[in-house]
């Protein structure tokens, strides 16, 4: 009795909510119009500044006089004219402290990063140098240091090496580099003259946490060779080789080079955990990396510990930068090679700056041109390739503590620049016994924060799939290799993407009793179906991709209803309403889909009815309509409560169904 007065008191609540929607069929029923018109060229061009221009750069430049058009045309070329005029000495004393600081970080780094792209020590200097000051002119974040990072430096030599051995032949090795480089600098600029850079959007969140997690433990297994002190190493990068390789050489292990590099990895990364936990501290983490180069070298050079196992980077090339432009080759069998490192390396470069150049900025409220970063970031890498440096960018650490240190303008990076030129020019000799383990360590430590857990513990609460992309970066580069690790993240995630495009999601509404609003019914379990309604909304845009799949989808969704309805002994189903609110573009497939679908449903007795369909896929949808079934005005409404109180009123409640 109980399922049966259960069931009896469910229709006499549907009975009476039909009722209230009969009696509110009176109600206003606002027309659906078709968007102005517009000409093609106008559409276009809006469609086109949409997608180049959303941040519309020119429209600074409205109603200004011929001569101030030129000034803020200066200024948006060189940002250095707009803040640079009103520089002061005060602001001069936080720059210089903090250029001074980031330079004892960017000196030592800057030799360690060089060696982890295989590259003379010297060149990590000269990275330091040149490619700062240009940034310093067309760069617009205040707070962005510039010089190598390991995850670029990482790439660049392991790809290099492929083909190329830096030992055998390191000359043509570092014109490779020097090639990459400018490739790299050459898609940098070109991404931000072309306004292309959504294209590294494709780099999502979960996709650099993975990449820079397993990167960074290559990189300090890559370092092993460095704190065991073996001589014979793979050239290989992933994790298998890698140990393999370590326990191989056992009998190369120095213990003299262990000891050392034990005590100054635990020193690192004592004064690291110290600046994470009190920044006001900043400034030692900050330079502790140069204390180690000095008191290191200052041991060996004591002890000649250079004759007891301790290998040392040697004597260093004096003096500035020199050209380089005639070591860039343009042609041979290496040409391949070197677009696609400059390609990779400058993607990831160019993402890991413009991120660091956002957080800095978002930190102190002040906005960064990622249009202009990637245009900066670019030249400078292409003047660098000329005057002897690789691959460079804005790097976290280096950004971090110019943050901490209250850096207040762009100047910093000349202070550092100076420096290192200083160092260049006059302290190279004091280098010649610093020991290769401690730049091990220096590394070990920079990268040891790459590893982000509590990122991936973020993502795996939110969504599995993304934290499945991230697996599987951090695995394809522990295991294979940094590129192919990338790639394998970068197609899964363009997977992921292809998927919610074919596959868009449609939902059943039901309607929230008192009210004319409409929810999904998986969603708020008070939600009421209307009898005779199936309510749906679709949630994508409509194309080739995807109508298909919908077509079949709502089919279904009418072939479960029916079945229901029959199961329930209810009415039939007259109409198919589809809320569109979320359409947001339709292409030819999208009009085909809804003619078809209109015949189908009208075989079944069934009236296909539209509700807010915007500008865009309305126009299209009545270009494409020959018999003008979507120009009526009962099967276009502005809301799925209007469409409902005018339809119920063509439906007869017959109270019989609902008994």
């Amino acid at each position: 009795m109980e399922p049966n007065s259960s069931s009896n008191d469910n229709n006499k609540m549907q009975l009476q909510h039909h009722s209230s929607c009969l009696e509110i069929a009176a109600m206003e029923v606002h027309r659906v119009v078709p968007p102005p018109h517009k000409s093609t060229i106008e559409k276009l061009k809006r469609r086109l500044k949409e997608t180049f221009f959303p941040d519309d750069p020119l429209r600074q430049f409205k109603g200004q006089p011929l001569g101030k058009k030129w000034i803020l045309a200066a200024q948006y070329i060189f940002p250095i004219l707009e803040w640079g005029p009103n520089y002061s000495f005060k602001l001069f004393k936080s720059d210089i402290i903090s250029g001074l600081t980031i330079a004892s970080l960017a000196i030592p780094q800057g030799i360690s990063y060089a060696k982890l792209a295989n590259l003379p020590p010297i060149v990590g200097l000269y990275s330091s140098f040149v490619p700062p000051l240009v940034y310093t002119v067309l760069g617009s974040s205040r707070d962005l240091a510039v010089g190598p990072v390991s995850i670029a430096s990482l790439i660049m030599g392991s790809m290099l090496r492929q083909e190329v051995s830096p030992t055998q032949n390191p000359v043509l090795f570092l014109q490779l580099a020097f090639t990459a480089t400018f490739f790299g600098g050459l898609v940098q600029a070109s991404l931000g003259l072309l306004r292309l850079g959504f294209i590294i959007d494709f780099l999502s969140k979960a996709t650099l946490i993975g990449f820079m997690a397993g990167a960074a433990i290559i990189v300090s297994l890559q370092q092993l060779k460095s704190l065991l002190g073996i001589t014979h190493f793979t050239n290989q990068m992933g994790l298998i080789p890698v140990m393999s390789s370590v326990f191989h050489n056992t009998k190369e292990w120095s213990w003299q080079t262990i000891l050392m590099g034990f005590c100054f990895l635990v020193f690192l990364l004592l004064t690291r955990h110290v600046g994470t936990k009190r920044p006001k501290l900043f400034w030692v983490s900050a330079g502790a990396p140069l204390v180690s180069v000095i008191l290191s070298t200052l041991l060996v050079f004591a002890f000649k510990a250079q004759h007891h196992g301790i290998s040392v980077i040697g004597k260093l090339q004096e003096g500035l930068n020199p050209p380089s432009w005639n070591m860039l080759k343009f042609h041979g069998s290496h040409l391949g090679l070197v677009m696609k490192t400059g390609l990779i390396t400058g993607i990831i470069s160019l993402t890991e700056g413009i991120a660091v150049g956002r957080t800095f900025a978002a930190l102190k409220n002040y906005q960064v041109d990622g249009n202009k970063e990637m245009i900066a970031i670019g030249v400078m890498n292409i003047v660098g390739s000329s005057t002897s440096c690789y691959i460079t960018t804005g790097a976290f650490s280096r950004s971090a503590v110019n943050h901490n240190a209250g850096a207040k303008t762009a100047v910093s990076n000349v202070v550092m620049s100076v420096t290192v030129m200083v160092t260049l020019l006059f302290l190279m000799p004091l280098f010649q016994y610093t020991p290769n383990v401690v730049l091990g360590a220096i590394i070990v430590t920079a990268v040891v924060g790459l590893i982000d857990v509590p990122a991936a513990h973020q993502i795996w609460k939110i969504d599995k799939f993304d934290f499945l992309v991230m697996l599987c970066a951090f695995l394809g580069v522990v295991f294979i290799s940094v590129q192919e690790g990338l790639a394998i993240a970068v197609g899964i995630s363009i997977f992921k993407i292809l998927l919610q495009i074919t596959r868009p999601k449609t939902v059943m509404l039901g309607n929230m009793p008192g009210s004319d609003i409409y929810r999904d019914l998986h969603h708020y379990n008070e939600a009421i179906r209307i009898p005779g309604f199936l309510i749906l909304s679709i949630e994508a845009p409509i194309n080739f991709a995807n109508t298909t799949y919908l077509n079949e989808r709502i089919l279904r969704w009418i072939e479960e209803y029916e079945a229901e309805e029959n199961l329930n002994k209810q009415s039939s189903l007259r109409f198919v309403i589809l809320e569109m609110s979320a359409v947001s573009a339709i292409d030819t497939s999208g009009t085909s889909f809804f003619k078809d679908l209109r015949k189908a449903m009208e075989k079944k007795g069934v009236e296909l009815v539209l509700v807010n369909p915007l500008a865009e896929v309305l126009e299209k949808l009545q270009r494409s309509d020959d018999s003008g079934d979507f120009k009526r005005p009962d099967s276009l409404y502005l809301t799925v409560g209007e469409a409902v109180a005018s339809l119920s009123s063509t439906i007869k409640a017959p109270s019989a169904n609902y008994v």
